[in-house]
């Protein structure tokens, strides 16, 4: 089944937000350490994917241009706008936390070679072993998002099996008319792009900055666009 690994991500990260608002009565100094804790690890894991580049002027240029997209069409206002319409549906009272849980976790749980590379293998060899390390790691982080952030990181489990799926079923057609050696370009790119994406979200989480990461996810599909002109410039120049 292609979608098996997406379907377990999916249902872990649920499990995990139950168990999460399950311990909501930690307290809330150690919820806070606890926040800082996570959010120094995403920093550390951003930084590691973000050296995973081979050519940086396409994660700089990739970035810029999403960053700039993503302002043009408000996207992080979109997610936000998305999270206050759950907020409204299963009537919290105007708990800002539901958007905050969905955005944070929606971006931290998408953004990562793990959802590509495990959705690629998924589709491409029926192998889930990624995404089902991935659906690890992603159960037990939400169980410490909604533990501080509440039950907002549960719906992020909506845009994960969308994303992933969407992925893993586009593979099972993809080895046909994409060359191996373009999409191990897109890997590394997509990754280190990512791995600041995620950079960012650590340093929001610890509290030093608040910087809207959501306008930046255009920069994945950048980085696809200009990784596939180069390849194909390449390509062209050598037969010439």
């Amino acid at each position: 089944m292609v979608l098996l690994g997406t379907l377990v991500n999916g249902l872990l990260i649920v499990i995990g937000t139950f168990i999460g608002k399950w311990l909501h009565r930690i307290p809330e100094r150690m919820k806070a350490t606890v926040m800082s804790a996570i959010g120094l690890a995403v920093v550390v894991l951003g930084l590691q994917m973000g050296f995973q580049s081979n050519n940086y002027l396409i994660v700089i240029l990739s970035l810029v241009i999403g960053a700039v997209i993503g302002e043009w069409i408000g996207l992080d206002d979109m997610l936000n706008a998305m999270g206050r319409w759950i907020e409204r549906q299963v009537g919290t009272n105007g708990d800002t936390s539901i958007s905050q849980g969905f955005v944070t976790a929606t971006l931290i749980f998408v953004i990562g070679a793990m959802s590509v590379i495990g959705s690629l293998d998924s589709g491409i060899r029926g192998d889930h072993q990624v995404l089902y390390t991935k659906s690890i790691i992603d159960g037990f982080t939400s169980i410490i998002l909604a533990s501080t952030l509440g039950i907002g990181v549960l719906f992020s489990a909506i845009p994960v099996i969308l994303y992933q799926g969407s992925i893993a079923l586009f593979a099972t057609q993809i080895d046909r008319f994409v060359p191996a050696a373009l999409m191990d370009s897109f890997i590394a790119e997509m990754t280190a792009t990512g791995g600041l994406m995620i950079f960012a979200i650590g340093l929001n989480l610890v509290g030093i900055t608040k910087i809207r990461v959501a306008n930046f996810l255009p920069g994945i599909l950048v980085v696809a666009a200009i990784v596939t002109m180069m390849y194909w410039s390449e390509s062209l120049s050598i037969f010439n």
